[in-house]
């Protein structure tokens, strides 16, 4: 083998440098386009002095963040008659003091009147043994119960209530919050992606899950008694590694629709047959419900029919208390509540006396955003979901959570996309406008290219968009901070 002198290898990259050199002079900052490609090349200011990675300093946002928790304390047909004893649901208390550095819950007069009327309802819930429900709507960035999880266990330790509330019929996230299981006979429609239910019939957890695909009863070729009888089973248990308050439930809920043909229900704890029923068939949303004495420990419910109703989810619950449900929308923008009937979400509303809406949206869009007009048509959208919310639950409170700061890689640095803290001001105008409130969770960040710092404390993952678990609980704590410094001051000046 020729051995290669060192004068040749310097000469070799001298040449290149020089081959390079002009183009470094002439190829544009901004780089060049063909077709659907973008060129660029780094330039000689970039080569002499190369972009420094900005980091936000958020050690006072971090130092004034405390993730602890204050510590709990048919005749033919087999019937249930078990129920509970009606105790579940005491808060325990939880620690409620004014928080420095807090980005405040934003609203107008008209959004002080629904918030306070809220906070009226739920001050009262435990008291008067009510129970009412938060949904807590978002995308990815609360899949699998994140930041939701740690919010429902600060809201029920402060004022009451027990079980995760709401969940999927079939869920197809990761979370620490409940066990699922399910026969393989199942498809998952929901209104956000995916598979689509063409009667529209989603719930308000905006999905819902057949055994047996939809039928046109109105066909003339259609054959009911040509369809084979099937029969499909979902499997629900609490989850030892859950917040200690998600941990206990004992009142179990069943949400369907479009029950058009006999359905036999079946349900059996630890493996014993302990009930029967026959589903109504008149195609309208309805609830079945179960008490126990205590947390059922395996809950199967099998069902048996020719064609499948809409399986909207189950509530898990206590007996009183405020239910906080976890509503991952992978890939949404939460432009998706006028694509569900209201003939289902609003019967689901109200079964669970629903009295705030958290929409926690935005990001997904953000990295679509190529001008101004683009942020400003998608706001108006979304401020057309908001009043879909309000009209279909007359009086509940909505509000509006922001995308978090998130970052693209441009010339080896990550920046803040550039059209996210419009979009959050954006989301803001339309919020207020509606009577909503908004809370802006970029700013409470640290704001613009705060996500580097998130990522390098372990707070963000390496896409520098979403949380970690831990990043998760801060995010969530200062949500709840806000939340309920407001709380205070209401309470405050009540007196």
């Amino acid at each position: 083998m020729k051995e290669i002198r060192p004068h040749i290898v310097i000469f070799f990259i001298l040449g290149v440098l020089l081959l390079l050199l002009p183009i470094a002079l002439f190829f544009p900052d901004s780089g060049w386009t063909i077709g659907n490609q973008k060129l660029k090349f780094l330039s000689l200011e970039h080569f002499a002095n190369p972009p420094v990675q900005e980091k936000k300093d958020i050690t006072n946002i971090l130092e004034n963040i405390d993730t602890t928790m204050v510590a709990d304390n048919i005749d033919s047909l087999v019937k249930y008659n078990g129920k509970s004893t009606g105790d579940l649901g005491e808060p325990s208390g939880d620690i409620t003091h004014d928080k420095t550095l807090l980005k405040e819950l934003q609203f107008n007069e008209k959004g002080k009147e629904n918030l306070f009327r809220f906070f009226e309802i739920l001050s009262d819930c435990a008291s008067l043994k009510k129970k009412i429900s938060i949904l807590h709507y978002g995308d990815s960035q609360i899949e699998g119960d994140r930041m939701t999880s740690y919010i429902r266990q600060k809201i029920q330790l402060q004022f009451g209530g027990y079980g995760p509330g709401l969940i999927p019929a079939t869920n197809v996230y990761n979370t620490f919050t409940f066990k699922q299981r399910y026969s393989d006979h199942w498809t998952r429609y929901t209104a956000f992606g995916g598979e689509k239910l063409i009667s529209r019939k989603y719930g308000a957890l905006a999905s819902a899950s057949r055994f047996t695909p939809e039928y046109d009863l109105n066909d003339s070729t259609f054959v009911l008694d040509s369809l084979p009888l099937k029969t499909a089973w979902i499997e629900i248990s609490p989850s030892k590694i859950a917040y200690s308050r998600a941990r206990k439930f004992n009142h179990v809920r069943l949400h369907y629709n479009d029950c058009v043909s006999p359905t036999r229900l079946r349900v059996y704890n630890n493996d014993a047959l302990i009930h029967e029923e026959e589903l109504i068939t008149d195609g309208k949303q309805h609830t079945f419900s179960l008490s126990f004495p205590g947390t059922p420990e395996k809950l199967k419910y099998e069902f048996s029919g020719k064609i499948s109703p809409n399986i909207c989810g189950f509530s898990l619950e206590g007996d009183y208390g405020v239910q906080v449900a976890n509503i991952a929308m992978r890939g949404s923008s939460g432009t998706v509540f006028n694509r569900i009937k209201n003939s289902t979400l609003k019967p689901m509303y109200h079964e669970l006396n629903t009295q705030l809406v958290i929409m926690q949206f935005g990001g997904n869009s953000v990295i679509y955003f190529k001008d101004s007009s683009d942020v400003t048509s998608y706001a108006n959208w979304f401020k057309s979901q908001i009043k879909t919310v309000q009209k279909t639950m007359p009086g509940s409170m909505v509000v509006v959570i922001g995308p978090s700061d998130m970052s693209k890689l441009e010339d080896g640095i990550y920046t803040t996309y550039p059209f996210l803290p419009y979009c959050t001001e954006e989301m803001k105008r339309v919020s207020l406008e509606c009577g909503a409130a908004f809370w802006n969770l970029y700013a409470a960040m640290g704001g613009q290219n705060s996500m580097p710092s998130w990522v390098e404390q372990g707070l963000a993952g390496k896409d520098y968009i979403h949380f970690t678990n831990k990043g998760a609980k801060f995010a969530s704590q200062m949500f709840y901070n806000s939340f309920i410094s407001q709380y205070i001051k209401w309470k405050s000046e009540k007196k």
